[in-house]
């Protein structure tokens, strides 16, 4: 079933890998990742998405959908620096 450590299946890590790599990690809207997924959007935001938000590989904000820096991290990558956070310093 290819289902990783984490429980992650093929279609889990395609979703958070295309935000990722495609989306600079988000905001991103649920159409846009469908379109770039080749899955429906309401298949993605019932099957898929409360198994990632619970699991806090993605958050849902009234922007667009965003990778945590868990699924950075799970995937090799470099989580981005939070740039709000370095115009403090």
């Amino acid at each position: 079933l290819d289902v990783d450590e984490f429980g992650l299946d093929d279609m889990d890590a395609r979703i958070l890998k295309t935000i990722i790599e495609m989306f600079d990690g988000g905001p991103v809207g649920l159409n846009t990742v469908a379109a770039a997924v080749a899955e429906d959007a309401n298949t993605i935001e019932e099957v898929y998405e409360p198994f990632l938000v619970q699991h806090g590989f993605l958050q849902r904000t009234g922007r667009g959908r965003v990778a945590t820096p868990h699924a950075y991290r799970h995937f090799g990558y470099t989580p981005p620096v939070n740039q709000a956070q370095e115009s403090l310093f």
